[in-house]
């Protein structure tokens, strides 16, 4: 493709964005640089690439991809989705303050909890679909107000307008993880949000394949701080990873569309199943965020969770899937279920799991690309 691609539609951007054909041999997809160092034509001289930690072709690909469709200025690829909030982190130094929703994925509040907080860093856990409960949360000294929208695993929704118009209030930055949506279905810097962190191993990537981070940012500051922490302390992500997450995001428009299709016929089905006691999705008119949703995102997702009210009915419902595979992650092509209380979210302490809705008897699917059909007799079968 020729010129910049940044007028033309999503999908478009998807395959093309920071890919041009390579120069000296017109390859049309980018080539995976695999190697640690580059050959300086001269002293003082450099071909704009150094050394492999703080420069990549295949990686740079990615980032100027990601930075395309989320609608920033730069993007930032790294190791693992941790690895990613890790870095956004170091924005905050010690004594700052974060306002952080309530309901996060676990490894999140493992790290702030257990990590950041032998820092010095100090975290609010908020209910921030309750935009007064955001400001009542506020202080001199918060910096930062981190969102999951939808969260993991309860699907609460929060209104990013809103809160980016309280944190801006208070000087501090709105940071959301926009991993369950994908810039396919929202975009968060178009509300006000400052930067935007991805789990590229999920929806981005798509085939269960390969990890990694992405962030994304607003400004060239916070672009800067961003590369210079990644060349400081590494934690970047590889080539070859760089190519398979570069590789997946070009189908996402054309998965996202599945995902979310197939997750309808399911959540029709579950919706007047007599076992299913909760059912969590924002596409469903009942779901108290389900207005924000439509406001913010051009749809729902594949990401759903039910209560069947006990681990011991939860445990026969994993153990009887066929085309569901009993697994951690989400987003892949492939159909997924899991456990949050035991699984994902087993670092959340049991008082706090129950006081968020996230009982033993709770269910999360991650609904792939399959046949639709299929996957809906077989949550039949499996709640038999």
């Amino acid at each position: 493709m020729k010129g910049d691609p940044k007028d033309l539609g999503f999908s478009t951007r998807a395959v093309h964005a920071g890919q041009p054909p390579e120069p000296v041999t017109g390859a049309v997809a980018v080539p995976i640089f695999q190697t640690s160092t580059f050959v300086a034509p001269a002293l003082g001289e450099n071909t704009g690439y150094e050394y492999a930690r703080v420069q990549n072709p295949t990686r740079q690909a990615l980032e100027e991809n990601i930075a395309a469709l989320e609608g920033g200025h730069g993007g930032h690829a790294f190791v693992t989705g941790m690895a990613a909030i890790q870095t956004l982190m170091t924005f905050l130094h010690t004594g700052d303050h974060a306002v952080v929703s309530r309901n996060t994925y676990g490894g999140t509040f493992r790290f702030f909890t257990q990590v950041l907080d032998r820092y010095g860093l100090e975290f609010s856990w908020v209910d921030t679909r309750d935009l007064g409960e955001v400001e009542r949360a506020m202080r001199p000294n918060t910096k930062m107000v981190y969102v999951e929208t939808p969260t993991n695993p309860m699907m609460e929704i929060t209104d990013l307008a809103g809160a980016a118009e309280i944190a801006h209030a208070h000087d501090a930055l709105l940071v959301v993880d926009n991993t369950f949506l994908s810039p396919y279905l929202q975009r968060p810097l178009e509300h006000g949000a400052d930067m935007v962190v991805h789990s590229a191993t999920k929806y981005l990537n798509g085939h269960s394949d390969a990890m990694g981070g992405l962030v994304v940012t607003r400004t060239a500051e916070q672009s800067e701080w961003i590369s210079f922490v990644s060349k400081s302390a590494g934690g970047i992500l590889p080539p070859f990873e760089s190519f398979l997450v570069m590789r997946g995001i070009k189908t996402l428009a054309v998965r996202m569309d599945r995902h979310e299709a197939n997750t309808k016929l399911i959540v029709d089905m579950l919706g007047g199943h007599p076992k299913i006691e909760r059912l969590h999705y924002p596409g469903l008119e009942s779901h108290p965020g389900h207005e924000v949703q439509k406001r913010q995102s051009s749809g729902f997702g594949g990401m759903l969770t039910f209560d069947v009210g006990t681990y011991e009915v939860a445990k026969q419902v994993l153990d009887r899937v066929r085309v569901f595979s009993l697994a951690e992650s989400l987003g892949g092509v492939e159909s997924l279920i899991s456990h949050p209380a035991s699984m994902t979210h087993a670092s959340v302490p049991a008082a706090e799991r129950k006081k968020l809705g996230i009982h033993d008897g709770l269910v999360r699917v991650s609904v792939g690309i399959e046949d639709g059909a299929d996957l809906v007799a077989d949550l039949e079968q499996a709640l038999a």
